[in-house]
């Protein structure tokens, strides 16, 4: 093993040992069986027995649920790097957005090398139901004691995941009523209970809704209604994101102190927390009263808001410090757990058939989400920087990239789109889902035609083309033996560009993974 790959291996010991001991802190393990853990892991000979050792910690002990992890096998026999589809690509200058096509797990560990600690926000919506789930992960619903497919198949994408995001990064995942709580479970371990952000309610059927649109008939309830949780990678520092940091304002708009930038509203930039906060620290007013409290903001942004006299102190310069907010100015909203008139999955496919001139009523795609729902998760969650990157690695039909376009449309952001999706063949998608619908859907709206340059599809007659470029790469696999792989990889798609082949040969071997997969017991 060389020794950039035995770096990158013994970075990863050092990961997996941290979380043990955290676990071990939390009360979770014995500190015998993480000590055993630990050594197991200092032993292991490559990433995946490091992630399979690790795994063993996972049981669940605080609330009794556990499941058999099956982890993807690495037999050390092939590697999986990307090869751009040239065909499907295509250049219009703008945002070089992404589409990844093939298994999302090699995905994931093909975008370490490159996104590593960059993604702000993942959005996926697993195929949760028992007929969507593929051999790897089928879940029987007359299983009433686990559901060990769907986890596993979801623990170890997680687990890069969480690599992928910056650390104030947030995940959301969509999930049904059946499995949010085992889902939650298992989202507890992977982030931490602790970052838990919310559990999101988005009522799938429209006011206006005739048809019921998706809606689901029970004996006992109308179910109307699905899951998105969310997690935060470092909880604290994801509030400093600003959608969190509406002030509770208690006074009309007046000029308290003859401030000559005229009316304000005086909120609260105080709130709940311990003193280990990050934003925990002591404010003094102009007349030498101290408050040492959790603020909503660092104490950095509040010397900043001070100096450019944005703090009330009240009218004896003695009170609890507040931020000015003027009458002219928009000031942050904190979303609500609850979405509602977004769309349905009934209005998103009758939205879809326009962008694919499917007169016919026939659906598809099961199931898509609508545009709207995707683009608020987007917009609560990259309203303070416009350049952030957006994930979702169960693309489906595109509507995650669908909702960034719009939304750079609608703000005049800059953010990049990452999509991966497999290619499974449907009826209605002969030739798979990622070239039937994925690739053509973006094609569409980016460019205004499709890749025959047809341009007779009913979404144009109301909307303009949103520009920018795709570029499109497949999941290909050679044996690690076969030398050629130093010059079947691509490094331009990891952003890098070499001058001589030593260099190259010195980053594949330090960066890519062996990824044979494989089930085990299969």
């Amino acid at each position: 093993m060389e020794r950039n790959e035995l770096q990158s291996l013994q970075e990863l010991k050092e990961e997996e040992k941290i979380k043990i001991l955290d676990r071990t802190n939390n009360g979770i393990l014995e500190k015998e069986n993480a000590d055993f853990l630990i050594k197991l892991i200092d032993n292991a000979e490559n990433k995946t027995e490091v992630l399979k050792i690790s795994a063993l910690g996972m049981t669940y002990k605080r609330t009794g649920f556990h499941f058999d992890v099956r982890l993807e096998k690495n037999e050390g026999q092939t590697i999986r790097y990307l090869k751009k589809n040239e065909n499907l690509s295509f250049d219009q200058g703008g945002i070089t957005h992404k589409l990844i096509i093939g298994d999302n797990y090699p995905a994931l560990l093909n975008l370490l090398i490159n996104y590593k600690n960059k993604i702000k926000v993942i959005y996926i919506d697993p195929p949760y139901g028992k007929d969507h789930l593929g051999a790897f992960a089928q879940t029987n619903y007359n299983n009433a004691i686990t559901r060990d497919n769907l986890l596993s198949m979801l623990y170890p994408r997680l687990i890069l995941a969480r690599q992928l995001l910056k650390d104030d990064g947030v995940i959301f995942c969509s999930i049904d009523d059946r499995n949010q709580a085992y889902v939650k479970c298992l989202f507890d371990e992977v982030f931490g209970e602790g970052n838990f952000v919310s559990t999101l309610i988005w009522r799938k059927i429209e006011e206006n809704s005739s048809s019921g649109g998706t809606m689901k008939i029970t004996k006992n309830f109308r179910k109307d209604h699905e899951f998105i949780i969310c997690y935060a990678k470092n909880y604290d520092l994801f509030l400093t994101n600003k959608f969190l940091e509406l002030p509770n304002f208690e006074n009309e708009y007046k000029n308290l102190d003859n401030d000559p930038r005229g009316e304000f509203k005086a909120g609260s930039i105080s709130m709940k927390g311990n003193k280990n906060s990050l934003k925990y620290y002591e404010i003094e007013t102009p007349s030498g009263k101290k408050y040492s409290r959790v603020w909503r903001i660092t104490k950095e942004e509040f010397q900043a808001l001070d100096d450019d006299n944005r703090i009330y102190y009240g009218k004896n310069k003695d009170s609890v410090p507040q931020i000015k907010i003027f009458i002219n100015e928009e000031r942050p909203v904190t979303p609500t757990s609850f979405f509602e008139n977004l769309g349905s999955s009934f209005s998103a496919g009758e939205y879809l058939n326009k962008i694919f001139k499917n007169d016919k009523g026939e659906s598809i795609f099961s199931n898509p989400k609508p545009v709207d729902l995707i683009k608020r998760i987007c917009e609560t969650s990259t309203n303070t920087n416009q350049n952030d990157i957006i994930l979702d690695f169960f693309a489906g039909s595109g509507t995650t990239g669908h909702a960034v376009l719009e939304l750079n449309k609608q703000d005049g952001g800059n953010r990049q789109f990452i999509l991966v999706t497999n290619n499974e063949i449907t009826d209605s998608n002969p030739n798979g889902i990622a070239l039937d619908v994925t690739s053509k859907r973006l094609k569409r709206i980016m460019s205004g035609e499709c890749y025959d340059e047809s341009k007779d599809f009913k979404w144009l007659e109301k909307n303009t083309p949103y520009g920018d470029s795709l570029e499109v790469s497949e999941i290909q696999s050679i044996a690690s033996s076969d030398h050629s792989v130093f010059e079947k990889i691509d490094e331009k798609l990891y952003g890098k560009d070499f001058e001589n082949i030593h260099d190259k040969i010195e980053w594949i071997c330090k960066e890519f993974e062996l990824t044979c997969r494989k089930i085990e017991g299969e």
